[in-house]
């Protein structure tokens, strides 16, 4: 049975990484926390910018490192309401049909930059059955800012996918996947099947040359048919 592998952020939600990131730093145990939180973030946001178009591991890591000293136990509790208030609403209107239609044809799997406690309960919304995620780095009870490893990011996924698709009993040439970034192509060449969903400018141009599908999940009655 092939997999099929979603990129989350741009592709199946409207969000990037930035927002409930924001949500968590705004929803502080105190006022005074929260300001503490977002100003620190600020002051990072020059490295984050340059880091987006850099490297987008470095990126991942400063941004994550805004949790610093959040406790796992807030993270938690907080986070179906995140899901809830961010993630859900930013759904694109055909992604939970295009998901179902993968789930037809064997293993869905989410991989994402995003933390890994929200992608779970965007899986088991959707009905995706894996998630590879970034995972924050916890020392008795409370966030470090830093990530374990491996972080999700760039080529990373590739090998990722690579590493779950052999795991799994996947042949890779009978394998989906989707993204909308430019950023993901070393994740798309891996698989048989990949697919440009709501494509950014040069994923789109690719795409077009590469004679990839080029999807949309923000129009029409339907959502596009998954090529065989």
């Amino acid at each position: 049975m092939p997999a099929s592998y979603f990129d989350v952020d741009g592709t199946l939600v409207r969000t990037n990484l930035v927002h409930p990131t924001l949500w968590y730093l705004v929803n502080q145990a105190t006022p005074l926390k929260s300001l503490g939180k977002i100003a620190r973030a600020a002051l990072q946001a020059p490295a984050m910018a340059l880091a987006e178009f850099r490297d987008r591991r470095t990126f991942n890591e400063l941004l994550f490192s805004s949790y610093q000293g959040i406790s796992r136990d807030r993270l938690l509790v907080l986070a179906d309401e995140c899901f809830e208030s961010v993630i859900k609403p930013a759904l694109w209107p055909h992604a939970r049909a295009l998901i179902e239609r993968s789930r037809a044809n064997g293993d869905v799997v989410l991989i994402s930059g995003a933390l890994d406690f929200l992608m779970d309960r965007l899986a088991a919304h959707l009905g995706a059955t894996h998630v590879i995620a970034n995972r924050l780095e916890i020392k008795d009870g409370y966030c470090t800012g830093r990530l374990l490893r491996p972080v999700v990011a760039g080529p990373e996924k590739a090998r990722l996918i690579r590493e779950h698709a052999r795991a799994g009993g996947h042949d890779l040439n009978d394998c989906f996947a989707y993204s909308d970034s430019y950023s993901d192509v070393p994740m798309l060449s891996v698989v048989g099947h990949p697919a440009a969903v709501n494509p950014d400018a040069r994923l789109r141009w690719l795409a077009e040359a590469y004679h990839w599908p080029v999807l949309s999940l923000d129009g029409g009655k339907e959502a596009p048919a998954i090529r065989a």
